[in-house]
């Protein structure tokens, strides 16, 4: 079995989002390999999952006040056909994205894959939203003094519009890849 996910970063227009399979016995740690993966995101700031109302972090309980374990939940058992979820990353810039299963497939999946998706993700630590937000608008003056200077904090090939899906699924790819067994947990943080 597979859940076919699609991930929507909240706050940013356009949408920024990713169309998703990956296989149903993944853990919501491995899902959440997968969500830096295909948005883009460098893997270096905490995050976590609601689930109906219940939190799954990758801390202990004690960390996390009422938080469950995100490595024991799987999704074939929390979440089916339809059901909708939030993903929380960098709780500073307060990242969030909205989870829809669109469906649970009865093809089995060795390892994720991006089957679509829309626009580059925001750079890490650009400001959340709003910050975001404001840096493009910056970018629409190319002249200007600040346009330069966001223009070589994000770099000079920077496309808000590119979305690279053959480059997702190489990093998928290498990273799940069926012979490297489980996902290492040396992909949580750098």
């Amino acid at each position: 079995m597979s859940h076919q996910l699609k991930v929507t970063l909240k706050g940013v227009e356009p949408p920024v989002w990713r169309q998703l399979v990956v296989p149903s016995q993944f853990t919501l740690f491995e899902l959440h390999c997968v969500i830096q993966v295909a948005m883009g995101w460098e893997n270096s700031h905490l995050h976590d999952f609601t689930i109906k109302r219940q939190k799954y972090s990758v801390e202990g309980p004690e960390d996390f006040g009422n938080a469950l374990s995100e490595d024991e939940a799987r999704l074939c058992d929390i979440v089916g056909r339809r059901s909708k979820f939030r993903y929380q990353y960098d709780f500073g810039d307060c990242w969030d994205h909205t989870i829809v299963v669109e469906k649970v497939l009865d093809v089995d999946t060795s390892a994720p894959v991006c089957i679509d998706g829309a626009r580059a993700c925001p750079p890490e630590d650009s400001g959340g939203a709003w910050g975001y937000a404001e840096k493009l608008e910056a970018l629409k003056s190319p002249n200007d003094e600040e346009s330069q200077e966001v223009r070589e904090w994000l770099g000079e090939d920077f496309d808000p519009d590119r979305f690279e899906k053959e480059a997702v699924n190489r990093e998928l790819a290498r990273l799940f890849r069926p012979a490297a067994g489980k996902t290492k947990r040396t992909t949580r943080r750098k």
